[in-house]
């Protein structure tokens, strides 16, 4: 799979090229490389540990998206990734090593470039994990806060002094 042309659809997606884009594109590319594909429903479901740029590459090359439920966020400021296979029932967990490559005498493109040309198991500690995926994402009814008016998930509202109310206006009345 080449590297290059997966930077390219990942910052066609993003807006620009950066060094966290390119830790996504590699994250990417071992999962297509070891029989997974583009999941177009929730066939792959990523666990990503952070919010950076690593996230977009993930979205456009493996179809995990927020919006389909299956790109989990958990925020934990770590650059680590478990991509999970539903049909599979497999699962692999990357965490970046230690060290890395970034030399203070490189320039952000030099390093982009450095970046791309290492194998994924050069910059992340890569393992099998246990298959415990996260739930298919469910649609659930929409009930309507009793003060803003908003529709807003059942499992989201918030019960106080009787009556059905969101978060944000939950928030408020404690404050």
């Amino acid at each position: 799979m080449d590297t290059q042309i997966l930077m390219q659809k990942a910052a066609e997606f993003h807006g620009h090229e950066c060094p966290g884009l390119a830790i996504g594109v590699l994250v990417a590319k071992y999962i297509l490389e070891h029989k997974n594909n583009y999941s177009p429903d929730e066939e792959l479901v990523a666990v990503v540990e952070n919010d950076n740029c690593s996230i977009d590459a993930l979205q456009v090359l493996l179809g995990t998206t927020y919006g389909k439920g299956n790109l989990i966020h958990l925020d934990y400021g770590k650059l680590n990734y478990s991509i999970y296979n539903r049909k599979t029932e497999k699962a692999v967990k990357f965490s970046l090593k230690t060290g890395g490559i970034k030399n203070k005498k490189l320039s952000r493109d030099e390093y982009i470039k450095q970046l791309l040309k290492l194998k994924p198991e050069d910059l992340f500690k890569i393992e099998e994990i246990e298959y415990h995926p996260p739930e298919l994402a469910q649609i659930e009814e929409s009930i309507k806060c009793e003060i803003c008016g908003d529709l807003t998930m059942h499992s989201k509202i918030m019960l106080h002094n009787g009556s059905e109310i969101c978060i944000p206006c939950y928030k408020k009345m404690r404050e």
